[in-house]
């Protein structure tokens, strides 16, 4: 077993069970500030973007030429966007704003809807942590922190409609969790399937594909909701904290 193997399952399942921080989040209150949100959402954003330009997309540049890494770049964009037009989501916050009543059964499909929704979301972000954890432990420990904060607001998202829904905490926390073990069901196929495929080309096709990936959960979905509350100062502060405290992060390991 290559260095690397075990520690991807657990950085997997660790990052995917970050929702549970969020589902916490949104026991506490029924609907979280927007201050927060604008702050938390660009927070993620800014690590989300820093990790993939700065180690992932890199990465698979040098391990399978720029063009090549860039081709699987862009085509991970491009699988996203098909997977966010077939089955979309948004977050509780663009829908349901404080003051705006909701009845019971649209607040749990809204709950449940978010929660199928990054479920599938995750499976790939499960993958890019057992990958770089093969690459590198201290991308594959990167990578997991930055879908770990990434993580949180999904978490907020989806128990804080099912838990006004139904007032059922467990409920609420039952459905977070699912959502977040996607992440390791992601890692395991990519060691089931794709290990014994595994070559350093392959690696950093993956590498940049999840990169794209990424990018594109930033750009179409965490900056525009973060502005959406009307903070826009607050919401690039926290894009700019979130790059700060990944680059230290990065310098650290």
């Amino acid at each position: 077993m290559p260095e690397g193997f075990a520690l991807g399952l657990i950085l997997s399942t660790l990052a995917g069970l970050s929702t549970l921080i969020g589902s916490f989040f949104g026991l506490l209150a029924k609907e979280p500030g927007p201050r927060f949100m604008a702050l938390t959402l660009g927070f993620s954003g800014g690590v989300m973007l820093h990790v993939s330009f700065v180690e992932l997309l890199q990465a698979g540049v040098e391990s399978s030429g720029f063009a090549p890494a860039h081709v699987a770049f862009f085509a991970g964009m491009g699988a996203m966007f098909l997977v966010d037009v077939l089955i979309p989501h948004d977050y509780m916050a663009e829908h349901h704003r404080p003051g705006q009543s909701a009845e019971n059964a649209r607040l749990l499909k809204t709950g449940l809807f978010v929660a199928l929704g990054i479920g599938i979301h995750n499976f790939p972000e499960g993958m890019a942590s057992f990958v770089g954890a093969l690459q590198d432990p201290s991308l594959g420990v990167s990578i997991a922190i930055a879908i770990a904060i990434h993580n949180i607001p999904e978490g907020l998202a989806v128990a804080a409609p099912i838990v006004a829904a139904t007032g059922s905490r467990k409920k609420a926390i039952l459905w977070s969790v699912l959502s977040g073990l996607a992440e390791p069901l992601g890692a395991g196929v990519a060691a089931l399937v794709l290990f014994p495929f595994l070559s350093d080309a392959i690696l950093g096709y993956i590498l940049a594909a999840v990169a794209g990936i990424m990018v594109f959960i930033t750009l179409d979905e965490l900056i525009p909701v973060s502005r959406s509350f009307g903070y826009d100062h607050l919401s690039i502060v926290g894009v700019g904290l979130g790059m700060v405290v990944m680059a230290a992060s990065l310098y650290l390991l």
